[in-house]
């Protein structure tokens, strides 16, 4: 008996978790303020842990407190400053900083976050997220400041070097940019060949709406549909027939296959499907139908003020 309860005493203790393997479970739960004060607890008395400070720094990242983020990183970075990785995320959060701040406060500080995405490259030639910042901050960025289209596509080539998915997306994205829409093009369908994730269909489908093309944004996700069977790409389909006022019949078929398979998972709420339901209904001058579907979304999301916008927008019909 004895036996039996120090048996179970000690598979109890090889159960109960580290701090960090806390913190690391609350990050993964989305519970960011109670990972932080974990690791702020344990880092009081283990102040050079390496994997506490980025587990510190990942959790203020996670909370869009860029300042903290900055701190952790930058520690590690002169700690270590041969990790690719501590270089990436360092870069990483300088950059989410410059987004949050004036763009004249931001010029001070571009010049960091390049230099530490260039260093994670250096470091690592198979560091492909540092590679895509890099082309993400080339393309972005003014010439005046260091935008280069050019560079852009450099790291694009050594993107596709490693995966061609990568490489392709990499310079579908630069070429949209460039404004160049049928190299765009080419690259984008390049990558629903090679990859055919959702990822993929989902930087197509994107680029043609911005290039004012629904019925090809439509086709392409029927294309995505028929190949991966996601529910949630009925609901895509029914969004872009409302928003542009196209195939209204399919639109609607879309929408209520989406409502009638809807899970957790889809990830869009049922209200939104609601709300395409009534631009349909409005745009086919179908006022009592408009009214009931966007009572129904208002009512799971009385907070939208989209959806009462759309409201009196059918009431004047």
């Amino acid at each position: 008996m004895y036996r039996f309860i120090w048996i179970l005493f000690m598979s109890l203790i090889g159960f109960s978790q580290t701090p960090k393997e806390n913190a690391i479970s609350y990050i993964n739960n989305k519970q960011f303020k109670r990972a932080q004060s974990e690791m702020l607890t344990f880092l009081k008395s283990n102040p050079n842990d390496k994997e506490a400070i980025e587990l510190l720094g990942d959790a203020y990242g996670q909370q869009k407190k860029w300042d903290g983020a900055i701190e952790q990183y930058e520690a590690l970075t002169k700690k270590e400053p041969n990790n690719a990785n501590y270089q990436y995320k360092y870069g990483g959060a300088l950059g989410m900083k410059a987004l949050s701040i004036s763009k004249l406060k931001a010029l001070g500080i571009i010049g960091d976050v390049k230099k530490a995405f260039l260093k994670a490259a250096e470091l690592d030639p198979k560091h492909i997220d540092a590679r895509w910042a890099l082309v993400e901050l080339y393309v972005s960025l003014p010439g005046i400041v260091g935008g280069s289209n050019s560079k852009a596509l450099k790291y694009a080539n050594e993107l596709q070097n490693l995966s061609k998915v990568d490489g392709y997306l990499a310079k579908g994205y630069v070429y949209e940019y460039d404004d160049e829409p049928e190299l765009a093009e080419k690259y984008y369908r390049l990558a629903i060949k090679v990859g055919g994730s959702v990822t993929c269909y989902d930087k197509l489908t994107t680029f043609y709406e911005k290039q004012n093309k629904p019925e090809k944004a439509i086709s392409n996700l029927e294309a995505a549909q028929n190949k991966l069977q996601r529910n949630a790409m009925h609901y895509q389909i029914g969004k872009v027939c409302a928003d542009y006022n196209i195939q209204l019949d399919k639109g609607e078929k879309c929408l209520k296959a989406y409502l009638s398979h809807h899970s957790s998972k889809d990830g869009v709420p049922k209200a939104w499907a609601y709300y395409r339901m009534a631009q349909i209904y409005k745009h086919k001058k179908n006022k009592t139908e408009a009214l009931k579907w966007i009572d129904k979304a208002i009512k799971d999301l009385p907070k939208i003020a989209v959806f009462k916008k759309e409201k009196a927008s059918i009431s004047k019909l």
